[in-house]
Formats: C-alpha cells, structure tokens, sequence
C-alpha cells in the first residue's frame, strides 16, 4: 500500500470518528497512534522509539499555550465581577439614539467582551442573556434578537486576546504577538459591517430608538464602570505593541488586573469566589489542551509520513494561484465549521495548509487570521452552531428561526472574510507598522 494511500485513509478515519460522536482527542489519538505504527512497518522501526508518550508531552509543553488558561481565567473572572451589564451601559453610551441603538450597542458591547474573554460562546451567553430579554422587550422580534447577538459574537474572537490564534500560532510556530495584532483591524472591520447591516436592516423593519437621557452624573458613572474591565484588553495590546511582555506574560497579568478590579476597586466579588473560579478556568482550557497534546501524536505521525510535502505538490499540481488557492480554503473551512468546532479545525487544518501557503508566498499572519476568522463564523452556521443554539435557547424560539435572523449578519460576515483574504494590508498593516514579523 502507498503512504499516500495510507495518509489518506487515516485523515478520512479521523474525520469518521469525529463524525460519529468520539471525542476529537480520542480521535486524534487512535489515528496518529496508526500513522506511527505504518512509519514503524514502512521504515522497520521499532513502535516503541517512535514514543507517544513524549509527542503528547511536548503538545502541550510550549510557553505560549500558558496564555490559553490564563485569559480564560482573566475573562472568567471578569464575567463572575458583573462586567457584563457595565459595558453594555457604556456601548449603549457610545452608541446614542440611533436607529436600532440597542442592536447596535450589543455588536459593540460584544466586541468589548469578546476583547476580554476570547470567547464567542461566552460572548453569545452572557451579552444574549441581558440584550436578547431587553431587545424582544423593547420591540424586536425573537428571531432578529437571537440573529444580531448570535452573529456579533463572533467578531470579539478576532480582536485580541484570543484563544484560537494562540493554537494556530503554536500549531503553526508563528509569533502569538503578531497574529494579536493582524486580527485588530479584522476585529473592528467586522463590528462595522454589522453596524452598517443593522442601519440597512433598519430601512426595512423599523427597528425601535431609544429616547432616553442621561444625567452627567450618570454619564460620568457609566464611563468609569465601562473604563474598568476594558483596561484589561488594553493592557494585552498595549504590552504586547510595545514589547514590554509577551502574550503569555500579558495573559497572567490580565489574571491579576481581573482580581484587582473585581476584588478592590468595583467590589463585585468575593474572595470566598475564587476557588470555584479557578475550577471552572480548569474546566475549560483542559479540553483544548488535551486535544492539542493528542494532536501532536497526529501531526507527528503524518509528519513522518511526509504528508505536508505530499499535500503541497498535490496541490501545487493543481492549482498554482494563490487567490484561487485561498477561495478553496475558505469554502473547505466554511464546511469545516459547520461540522467541527474551530479549535480542533485549526489542530487539524493548520500544519497541513499552512507550508502550501507559504510555499505560494501568502503570510503565515495573514493565513493564520483567515483561517480564525472563518472557522469562527461556524459557529452561527448550522448544524454545530453553538452560538446559534445558546441564543436560540435564550430567546426561547427553535433554532431554525435564529437560523433565518443570522442569514444576513452571516452573509456580510463573509464579505468581511474575502475582504481581509484578498487585501492582506487589513491584517498584516498593524504588524508591519509595529516591527512586528508577518
């Protein structure tokens, strides 16, 4: 049998397995497991040199992965500390009394959160569980409620701290720093469209506007409430910016402005909090981190087998532009979103994607924040959409209607994809002006 052959049919396995409910680790696992006993019986070596044991230890022994626990930890503090109704005041601030202000305020609002947490679930939870009752309240219908919040928490992902451009990054072996600041523009380009879809949208449904004032005691109060928690995405971009730490180091300084400012300054928790705290952090990062150390057994073992060398001149046979070569990327991981979550995607994706980019001369950065950005549009794609069934499940309406309310936040959502695929400066123009490697 040829290894082309046999790459192929353990890559199909693995998305078999995954497919059929065994979990991605489990997965990944088997399968590199297999790829390591085909290179022993197609090179004669011995399985037990080829030791699993140490690729799964070294999946996970990289420094940059230690900023995956700590900003989860930094957002779930910030989250148990009530930021979640202060930075929608200060969005609705911001915002005024335009047409649509409270959709609005929460793209905005969710921009602000996702910058915190990293996180589009708990972006769609926790901003779904205060805006959708108040949108549907003031007039919205359920289905467009869950449709903004569902898709506008998708775009705090993209702006720094984020989760899965820390695993591409170490997937990949790329700077953390520079992919934080490629998804800057990206981040805030994509917030903007939604902006302009909800004026749009506006024309055709009317949505209501708010006409309420604000004292300047109320006002001064909502800038400082609003002011707190997003110094700690400002302490992220502004260290890293200036190279005064790295996105590991900024990561655990976020921990401590979390607990400084839930603690001491807005008195929101309690210390009695933060046992339960840390093992709800635990609880999330170690499922990532277990797959990504099991998918080092799998990366290792296809490695092995040369299937990046084999994939680039497959591809490379086939197709030699780039732009092409991208709009097949994005149509594969679009798909890919709608059955995988992002994460394990990128696990999967990236080492065997990324060298046939380079090789065709396309940024690693700019490669990088494409292949974040697009699997995180999956989730308001059905059927794995994990932010479609948590808003769906707030605004008490099946999910085929959240389904119909994203359709056109997702359309424009895709034109912002092509537009950072196809003009590289929106993400690699931050990086370049910063010295930044892209």
């Amino acid at each position: 049998m040829s290894v082309g052959l046999i790459i192929a049919l353990l890559v199909i396995l693995t998305f078999v397995f995954i497919l059929a409910g065994i979990p991605v680790y489990v997965s990944l696992l088997f399968t590199g497991t297999l790829s390591l006993v085909a290179l022993g019986v197609t090179t004669n070596t011995p399985i037990a040199t080829l030791a699993v044991s140490n690729s799964i230890f070294n999946g996970i022994g990289s420094l940059p992965l230690l900023a995956i626990p700590f900003f989860m930890l930094a957002g779930e503090i910030m989250n148990r500390g009530g930021i979640t109704e202060k930075l929608i005041r200060f969005a609705m601030l911001l915002i005024g009394r335009l047409p649509g202000s409270l959709a609005h305020a929460g793209i905005v609002s969710s921009m602000f959160f996702g910058g915190i947490t990293g996180s589009a679930q708990a972006c769609s939870s926790c901003m779904g569980g205060i805006l959708i009752p108040a949108m549907v309240k003031e007039g919205y219908s359920a289905q467009e409620a869950a449709g903004v919040i569902a898709s506008a928490s998708t775009c705090g992902p993209i702006i720094p701290p984020s989760i899965i451009m820390v695993v591409y990054a170490t997937a990949v072996g790329v700077s953390v720093g520079s992919m934080f600041m490629g998804g800057v523009v990206p981040g805030i380009l994509c917030g903007l469209i939604l902006m302009l879809v909800v004026l749009l949208r506006d024309r055709v449904v009317h949505f209501p506007k708010r006409t309420e004032h604000l004292s300047a005691g109320e006002i001064k109060r909502t800038i400082i409430d609003g002011l707190l928690p997003l110094g700690m995405p400002l302490i992220v971009v502004g260290g890293i910016m200036g190279g005064i730490m790295t996105p590991t180091e900024a990561g655990a300084i976020s921990v401590v402005y979390a607990l400084l400012v839930s603690l001491f300054i807005t008195k929101t928790l309690k210390i009695r909090e933060i046992g339960p705290i840390l093992l709800q952090g635990v609880n999330s990062a170690a499922p990532l981190l277990l797959i990504i150390a099991c998918a080092k057994v799998f990366s290792y073992g296809l490695t092995a087998l040369q299937m990046p060398v084999i994939v680039n001149d497959l591809i490379l046979s086939i197709i030699d532009n780039k732009y092409m070569f991208l709009l097949l990327v994005n149509i594969l991981l679009l798909i890919m979103g709608m059955f995988m979550d992002g994460g394990a995607s990128v696990i999967i994706l990236a080492p065997i994607l990324a060298p046939v980019a380079a090789s065709m001369g396309i940024s690693l950065i700019h490669f990088g924040i494409i292949m974040a950005f697009n699997l995180t549009i999956g989730n308001i794609t059905p059927p794995l959409g994990y932010c479609l069934f948590i808003t769906s499940k707030i605004a008490g309406i099946p999910v085929e209607k959240a389904i119909k309310g994203t359709i056109p936040y997702m359309l424009s959502e895709v034109l912002c994809l092509l537009l950072i695929t196809y003009i590289p400066f929106l993400v690699l123009g931050l990086p370049s002006f910063l010295g930044m490697a892209i």
